[in-house]
């Protein structure tokens, strides 16, 4: 199964979980464009997709072996 086909949703407490940063800190590198864009699910609910975050998780870990 490809990776675009099993791609959800996820919402704060599992991106938290993933990413590893609490709320402040993902939405100001949401600000400064190094963190994925949350999406409006309706209402006042908002959430990630899981794919930018398995990207984002892949970059990170490549910057941390170049430094």
């Amino acid at each position: 199964m490809s990776e675009k086909s099993s791609d959800r949703i996820v919402r704060e407490k599992e991106c938290r979980e993933l990413s590893g940063l609490c709320r402040t800190a993902r939405y100001e590198r949401e600000k400064a464009g190094t963190f994925p864009a949350r999406r409006n699910i309706g209402g006042r609910s908002i959430g990630w997709m899981l794919s930018e975050i398995r990207e984002w998780q892949k970059t990170r870990q490549k910057q941390k072996l170049i430094n």
